[in-house]
This record gives C-alpha cells, structure tokens and sequence, in this order.
C-alpha cells in the first residue's frame, strides 16, 4: 500500500497533464476559429462534447481551473503552468486513498454538492443537426416590399387619362393653328383676332401670373401662421367672393349680372358655413401645425409642387391661346366647355401628383422614420401611381360636392316626408361612395401602390378601427385648402373685371370667369402641400396611434366628442333604421 501510492499519482498526474495539452489545443484552435468567424457546426457540437466533459472534474483539478480561467479572460500561452499547478494542487488536495478496485482510483472522488455545485455531471441535451439545404422558418414583421410596388395602379384610368392628354394637345395646337392663321388672313376674321388678342389676351395672362404668385403666397403664409391663416381663409374668401359679384353687378350687362349673382351667392354660403365651423379652426389650426412639423426636415419636398405650377403655368398660357382660336372654329362654346373640362381633369392630375410625391414622403417618415428621396417619390408618381391620381381627380370632387348637397339636404329635411326620403336616400348613395372613394386614399396609394378604391376602402376601415370617423367628418382642412382656391380666384376676378371693363366691356364675363378658373386651379396646386401633410397625420396615426412622433392632439379630440363636450356637426350618415 505505502508503495502503491506514489505510482497512482503518477499516472494521475501524467494522464491529467496530457489531457491538458490536448484540451489546451483545442480550445487555442477554437478561439482562433471564433476570431475568424469561421466555426462551423460541427465544430461546435465538439466544443459542446469537451464542455460537458470538463464540466465532470472536480473543482480543484488543474485542468479545470484552466478552463475556468480561459472563459473568464483571452487565452495566453500558459504552456509551463500545468505541472506546477498540478504539484500545488496535489500539496494542498492530497487524492483520496486508493479504492479496493483500480479502475475507481485512477479519478479523484467528487467534492461534496455545497463545495461546487456545478462539479455534479448533468444530462446536456445534444443538439439536433439543421440540413445544411434546409431554409429556417422567417419570423413574421412587417413586409418592407409593398413599400416599394412595381405594379402599375388603374391601368385603365392611365389610358384613358392619356388618350384625353393626346387628344387635348393634338386639339389645343389646332386651335393656336388656327388663330395664327386668322391672323395672316385677311378681312373679318384678321380684325376680330386682333381684336381679341388686343383686349383679351393680356388680362388672362395677368391673371395666371397673379395666381401662380397667390399661390406660393398662401401656402407660406400656411406653413408659417398656421393659427392666423385658418381664420383670416374663411372670411377672406367671403370677402372677396361677395366684393367680386358686387363688382360684376355693377357694370350691369346681363352676362356680367349673371356671374356676379352667383359669387354673391357662393358668399352667402361661405360666410354661413364660416359661423358654422368657427369652433372647430382651433383644432384645425393645431393639426395644421404638427402635420407641417415633418417638412422641414425634407428641404426639396416643394419642388414636386414647383415643377407642376411650372408645367401648369406653361400649359394654362398655351390653353389661353386655343381659346381665342376657338372663337374662329365652329361651336365656340361647345369647343371652350370641351377646353374647360380638359383644363380641370389635367389641372386637378397635377395636383394629385404632387399629394402623392409628398405623401410618400411623409408617409414613409411616419410608418418607418426613413429620409426618402423626393426625386425617386416624385417620378413613382408620375409613372407606377398615375392611374390612380387620374381616377382620384374625376371621384374627389364629386364626393367632396356631394357632401355639401348632404349636409345642406340633413339641414332642409324638415316635416316633408318627401324631402325627408329624398335626404336619406342621397346620404345612403354619399356613404357608400365615401366607403370606395375618398381623398384620404392617397396617402396607401402613395406608400403601399394600393389602387384608387381598395386603398380608400382601406383607409375608411382604419378610421373606423380607431373610432375616427367624427373627426374625419368634422376636419375642416379639405375645406380651407378649397376656400384658398376660392380667394385666389376672387382675387383674379376683381383684378380682370375691373381691367377689362375699362377697354372692352363685352369681355368682361368670359374674362372673369377664366381668370377665376385659373386662379382658382394654381392654388389648389400649391395647397397640396398642406392638404397632403394633414391627410398623412390622420392616416398614418389611424395605422400606429402608438407612434412616439404622435402627440396627444387627436386622444384628446376624441375624449371630447365621446364626452359629449366639444361640439362636432359630422357628415350626415344614414339612420340604422333606414338600412338594409
């Protein structure tokens, strides 16, 4: 037994000191492999076999103190510490005595659980190899490709709004063809051109020059005063409208007694509804500002804006031109209406490019905090999304003029039962052109290439999620952005009518309303700026209202309309009692 001793610890120390070398190269090869990121599986399954080895010998095992200390800190080279260590921890841990049978006496016996507990081997589970061809199951997020859609929207509106651009062209050149050539004829037609050209030309071009200025005026006077321009727009445009009929009465021809009647009754109507919605500009006037406040990190998102006046500028003083050649071609005023719808299908195109380009833009800031590039929104635009912009233009306007006739029918229904069926089967038919088309579909049309009816589809069952209909209902800005049109024109009126009354009173009538027609347009295109950023902020809050660039502008709107203390006259809707 005294001699035995001695030769088991030995073979302990010789059989732990070769072990060590090997464990010590394998783990300076494994640490080479993790610096060059070059393990592979199977190379961590072995790694994994050697840590649930180690994890078998005791704590006070010279190996496993150097395992211990190569996870604590980088490994260094510690090629003469084996033994040393061995021969301290042999001085200090004598091994046990030697059991009856040679195989247990080759291991020193475990300490106790309380000494280390993780010296107790446990079952590791061995991990299940993955197929190196076999893909893992994505989690689900959000999908970042519809936010780039190749696919052209309303393909069929894009053609027809292209066949028309074709034929208005080929039409409009026509008719400054044949201007030109009253011009070079002589007799009747010679003198009529020039008189035309004379008296005519320079007060509508004077008018598109105004206009274009009205129109970078407003929309500056918007971004910066947002709280003083909600107000001063609703009596402005009363003033101005009523000014321009007052002034068209006064020169007291029929034609121009006709127009002016009707600003007089426009003014009528602008100035009751300016009493109405005076409790609701407050708010409006908020919105206005926090749904501006994204813009001024995007310094060229006016240059969409500013190449449509551009175009709109240049395309509007062509049109001029075939108007007076019209005057020289059969059915003048059948061949003018045709140039006027023309003129408002474009005019109101252009204007939708720009809503799209900027909603894009502030769309993708909202639902995903990126820096877009204004170019690239710009020309997915007028390429991928222009169907939808065309269809928009003809629907837009109809369901914006059919939400006046509904609240003025919701107003007139009195004890009459047939204006009172009247007025809910108009609400009935205005509701369900609300639900397959709306303005608030551009902002999915722009950021998710959505057609035209699924993305107002889309965009009603938001609202109606978020329990946001009311204030949709009751938002004013659509309204402002119309009344700014609406002053512009005025203004244009007042200018030409008062010009050409002066020298050559018969044009006065078809001036003024051209001029209002323009004034009227290039507004509404620099207005997009505004009307999109505010179209974003309901938009986008009705798809994240936990979105931290929210404020609590819109919570707080809605306490108050469900608390019943801030008072909302919405867009009549249909009793239940009345549907099927």
């Amino acid at each position: 037994m005294g001699v035995a001793e001695p030769v088991v610890e030995r073979e302990t120390e010789e059989h732990v000191d070769v072990d060590h070398h090997k464990q010590q190269d394998e783990i300076n090869q494994t640490h080479k492999d993790l610096e060059k990121g070059e393990m592979g599986h199977d190379q961590q399954q072995q790694q994994q076999q050697h840590v649930s080895r180690m994890q078998r010998l005791s704590a006070t095992n010279p190996l496993r103190l150097v395992m211990d200390s190569a996870t604590r800190v980088p490994p260094t080279p510690t090629f003469n510490r084996g033994p040393t260590t061995t021969t301290t921890a042999s001085h200090h841990h004598p091994p046990p005595p030697p059991q009856p049978t040679p195989p247990a006496t080759t291991h020193p016996s475990p300490p106790p659980p309380t000494a280390n507990p993780r010296a107790i081997p446990t079952p590791i589970p061995i991990p299940i190899p993955t197929p190196l061809n076999t893909t893992p199951t994505p989690q689900f997020q959000p999908s970042m490709t519809t936010l780039n859609s190749r696919r052209y929207t309303n393909k069929i509106s894009l053609f027809l709004f292209t066949l028309h651009f074709l034929i208005a062209v080929c039409l409009v050149f026509f008719l400054v063809f044949k201007g030109v050539q009253g011009l070079v004829q002589g007799g009747s037609a010679r003198r009529k051109e020039r008189r035309v050209i004379q008296y005519f030309l320079p007060q509508v071009e004077a008018a598109s020059l105004l206009s274009i200025t009205l129109a970078f005026s407003w929309q500056k006077a918007v971004r910066v005063w947002p709280h003083f321009m909600v107000q001063f727009i609703l009596w402005s445009s009363f003033l101005m409208t009523l000014s321009a009929g007052i002034l068209l009465i006064c020169i007291q021809r029929p034609s121009t007694d006709g127009v002016g009647v009707v600003f007089i009754l426009f003014a009528i109507g602008n100035g009751l509804y300016a009493c109405w919605v005076t409790q609701r500009t407050k708010f409006c006037s908020r919105v206005f500002l926090k749904a501006l406040e994204p813009v001024s990190k995007f310094h060229d998102i006016n240059r969409p804006t500013y190449w449509m006046l551009g175009i709109g500028f240049i395309w509007m003083s062509i049109w001029i031109l075939a108007v007076i050649g019209a005057l020289n071609f059969y059915f003048p005023p059948l061949v003018i209406i045709l140039l006027v719808l023309s003129l408002l299908w474009t005019a109101e195109v252009m204007r939708n490019v720009a809503n799209l380009t900027i909603s894009r833009v502030i769309a993708l800031f909202y639902l995903r905090g990126m820096q877009s590039n204004t170019q690239f929104c710009f020309q997915r635009a007028l390429s991928k999304n222009l169907g939808s912009a065309c269809l928009g233009s003809l629907f837009v306007p109809t369901i914006e003029a059919l939400r006046i006739v509904a609240r003025g029918l919701n107003l007139l229904e009195g004890e009459d039962e047939f204006m009172f069926s009247c007025a809910h089967c108009c609400l009935k038919v205005m509701e369900t052109i609300f639900r397959y088309g709306n303005g608030w579909a551009y902002v999915q049309i722009a950021a998710y290439g959505k057609g035209f009816v699924k993305a107002s589809q889309d965009t009603w069952e938001l609202f109606e999620k978020r329990e946001m209909e009311l204030i949709v209902d009751s938002d004013i800005t659509t309204a402002i952005c119309f009344l700014t049109g609406v002053c512009s024109g005025s203004i244009c009126v007042i200018m030409v009518a008062a010009w050409t009354a002066t020298v050559h009173v018969t044009y006065t009538a078809t001036i003024s309303l051209l001029a209002f027609i323009v004034g009227y347009l290039m507004t509404r295109i620099a207005m997009a700026l505004p009307h999109a950023c505010v179209s974003c902020y309901y938009v986008c809050y009705a798809e994240n209202p936990d979105n931290r660039l929210f404020d609590d502008t819109i919570p707080k709107r809605l306490d108050l309309i469900k608390s019943n203390r801030d008072v909302v006259v919405p867009t009549p809707r249909v009793p239940p009692r009345f549907r099927r």
